[in-house]
């Protein structure tokens, strides 16, 4: 078959399928997010319209912002769907590096397409090019390298008969899922080559379960069976494996409390006697309680990130530590007896190799016991009285009038551990906050992504007016395209979580809140984010009370789904009130400033490397 090469790669796209967690077949690439410029506005471009009924094609209005919201899809699907993202090569291109940041931090998949320079170099330099002096094969797209599971250039039409099946592999592996980047000359793009009928044959990409190693998962259940007070960590690795039912029926056969990590949170629900609440800096004390007071910690589909094991204080220095993981990469951390499988697959041999082994009925009962304690701590801090709302009562608002099939999201600032901490879910998989990277402007793309694909349910993301001013343009692409979600945007003056950090450490107020930074005006003009987001094509309500949140959010999630466009809800909320867990992270803190002395303490209590092998 006589094609292009990017005719034969758009093909290729069209003919690869996706089975999800329930069975269903869809599309493994279901969009492409496209700026078109002259890196692939003729090759790749006229090779997708040529596609435009099979597979859609949504026009963004940053290269950055598109590419957050196909890492949005890829989180809502629990990444059995990829985001496919292409854009000109210069800055269209560099633009997407940041999200590709995004996707390899969290383990996401996402194809990046950007264009890239002649190989046959007669036009050179082109424009955005820019030139390399002792170098002339390397691009600004090199600066993918750092931030992808998988980079090729394709150089000649040919390469994709090898390229395609890693790029397959690598985007559907649920120990290498990441971001695959495939830079495409624009020469290369147009060159045609005789690409045989078989690359084109539908594929059906299934979700993989492999199996641990015998030995390894006989000595797990050893370590276990010694156990006299064991913690269940669960993580996103058990979201994507499908695996939350297993997970939970693990742990009452057995009575082990039951915690969450940031990827992990919403698994459990939130009243299940076993749930000890979420762990780590932006947790619960309860979850907290218990990880300091036990003496084995199963830590399922997790990487244990420093919020989650509060710079790994969290844990007692004694405690023993087993990591089941798909990638082994993740698994053999710190020390920890390693167990390399799916989540799902793996906890059903363990629980078979443990019998009928059961924890003390009085450590199983301690979960109930100091959730309940953070539970009333949250109402009280839903319950504070003010005239300006604080991120507890904006958060619990939107906790109250959310449908069990909703989505909600966040990823910056002080809002993660509002959601992170706060938030009471009913044990369905509905919560995204990318807290791997944090990236600040996630929250508004992200959720164009995750509205086209929960559709059984809205999308609420929630986020401060700096992710805001960072990255709002999507919201036009989303109202544009009519795909509806609510914002939920709280307006503190500032960056006010970074606030908190340095002045808690003896810092001085300085170029964080707006009132601590550099103007010429006696009078500095503040943003008025409902006329802003109004001109982007939005719904638009404002709220100065609880009250007053309450009533433009439940108007914000009627006008959204009727008019199929984003209906954003901005709020005043305080600047200084925060959902605190009690737990401690490492910044560095220099030895004038009064937390210099906390944080020596606390760095001296610091666990270094369990020891979690026999």
């Amino acid at each position: 078959m006589k094609l292009t090469t990017a005719q034969a790669l758009v093909r290729w796209l069209l003919a690869q399928r996706s089975e999800t967690l329930d069975g269903r077949e869809v599309p493994l690439f279901p969009g492409v997010f496209a700026i078109f410029g002259h890196g692939n506005v003729l090759g790749l471009g006229t090779a997708l319209e040529e596609h435009r009924d099979e597979l859609p094609v949504w026009r963004g209005q940053t290269e950055q912002g598109m590419a957050l919201a196909a890492v949005g899809y890829a989180k809502a699907t629990h990444r059995r769907q990829v985001g496919v993202v292409t854009s000109s090569i210069g800055p269209g291109a560099l633009n997407m590096v940041t999200a590709a940041g995004v996707a390899h931090a969290n383990r996401l998949p996402l194809l990046l397409l950007p264009g890239d320079t002649f190989t046959g170099r007669a036009p050179d330099p082109v424009l955005q090019q820019v030139e390399h002096f002792g170098d002339p094969t390397a691009t600004v797209n090199d600066a993918f390298r750092a931030v992808s599971r998988y980079f090729d250039r394709i150089t000649r039409p040919e390469q994709l008969l090898s390229t395609l099946p890693q790029v397959a592999r690598v985007l559907t592996d649920p120990a290498d899922a990441g971001p695959v980047t495939l830079a495409l000359p624009q020469d290369v793009q147009v060159e045609t080559y005789d690409f045989p009928d078989a690359l084109f044959a539908p594929v059906t990409h299934r979700p993989q379960r492999p199996r641990p190693d015998r030995r390894a998962l006989t000595e797990a259940a050893s370590v276990l069976r010694s156990a006299r007070k064991p913690l269940l960590v669960l993580g996103g690795g058990v979201r994507y494996s499908g695996a939350g039912a297993r997970a939970m029926a693990f742990a009452e056969r057995h009575g082990i409390p039951v915690t969450e990590t940031t990827a992990g949170r919403t698994l459990v629900p939130h009243g299940h006697p076993l749930h000890a609440g979420p762990l780590g800096v932006t947790g619960s004390t309860s979850a907290n309680v218990l990880a300091a007071e036990a003496d084995v910690v199963l830590a399922v589909g997790t990487r244990l990130q420093d919020f989650t094991t509060a710079s790994w204080t969290v844990f007692s220095p004694g405690v023993r530590l087993i990591t089941l993981n798909a990638a082994r990469f993740d698994a053999v951390k710190h020390g920890a007896m390693a167990v390399v499988g799916d989540a799902d697959a793996s906890l059903a041999e363990l629980a078979a190799q443990l019998e009928s082994w059961q924890v003390d009925t009085s450590w199983t009962e301690r979960a109930a016991t100091e959730r309940g304690r953070w539970d009333a701590r949250i109402d009280s801090l839903r319950a504070v009285s003010g005239e300006v709302p604080t991120y507890a009562q904006v958060v619990g608002v939107v906790n109250d009038l959310s449908e069990p099939r909703d989505y909600v999201m966040t990823a910056s600032g002080g809002m993660p551990g509002e959601l992170i901490g706060g938030w009471r879910g009913s044990g369905s998989i509905s919560m995204d906050v990318e807290y791997g990277f944090s990236c600040m402007g996630y929250e508004l793309a992200g959720a164009w992504g995750a509205a086209m694909a929960h559709t059984g349910g809205l999308v609420t993301t929630m986020l401060g007016d700096g992710s805001y001013l960072m990255l709002n343009s999507e919201l036009f692409s989303a109202a544009f395209a009519g795909h509806p979600f609510v914002a939920v945007v709280c307006d503190n003056d500032g960056y006010a979580v970074i606030a908190r950090l340095q002045e808690g450490q003896g810092g001085k107020p300085f170029n964080n809140l707006l009132a601590d930074c550099r103007t010429a005006h006696s009078s500095p003009p503040r943003v008025d984010f409902a006329r802003h987001a109004e001109s982007l094509g939005c719904a638009v309500f404002t709220a100065s009370s609880v009250d007053d949140v309450r009533a433009a959010y439940t108007k914000a999630r009627e006008a959204a789904v009727a008019e199929k466009r984003p209906a954003v809800v901005v709020v005043r909320t305080q600047p200084n009130s925060w959902t605190e867990a009690g737990a401690w992270w490492e910044v560095g803190v220099p030895e004038h400033l009064s937390g210099r002395e906390g944080y020596d303490e606390r760095k001296a209590a610091q666990v270094r490397y369990l020891e979690g092998r026999i």
